[in-house]
């Protein structure tokens, strides 16, 4: 399971581990200089919901690389010519399709750990 976006448990507790992707480590400007846009964008697409950083306590916003990485794809759709809406379809369905396919991966947490090797139906003895 994901920790969250925050990188802290509840209060009092240890800070959760985070995946070095997730882990928010660039500042707005130095972001927006990534990506190639203006720091304005990026606080259109947090409001949109097309991403969402992570704060410190103080509010400021830190993105990870996982969000660089989203930011690009938001580019590379807006300049294939979709609107922030339609940007927003499709980073939901490839969102959806990567999840199914991490499920599809993994085996069912009931199944055997192999195939039956026992006489059943259809099994000639």
């Amino acid at each position: 399971m994901k920790a969250s976006r925050t990188d802290r448990g509840a209060e009092g507790d240890e800070p959760e581990p985070v995946d070095e992707g997730d882990r928010g480590v660039y500042g707005i400007s130095v972001t927006a200089d990534l990506v190639g846009t203006g720091v304005q964008n990026l606080r259109l697409y947090e409001r949109r919901g097309l991403l969402e950083p992570s704060r410190t306590d103080g509010g400021t916003r830190l993105y990870s690389r996982n969000d660089v990485t989203r930011l690009g794809r938001i580019t590379e759709l807006l300049d294939a010519g979709l609107n922030l809406a339609g940007v927003a379809m499709v980073l939901d369905l490839q969102d959806d399709l990567a999840e199914a396919r991490r499920q599809a991966e993994e085996p069912p947490a009931d199944a055997p750990g192999g195939p039956s090797t026992s006489g059943g139906p259809g099994d000639a003895t």
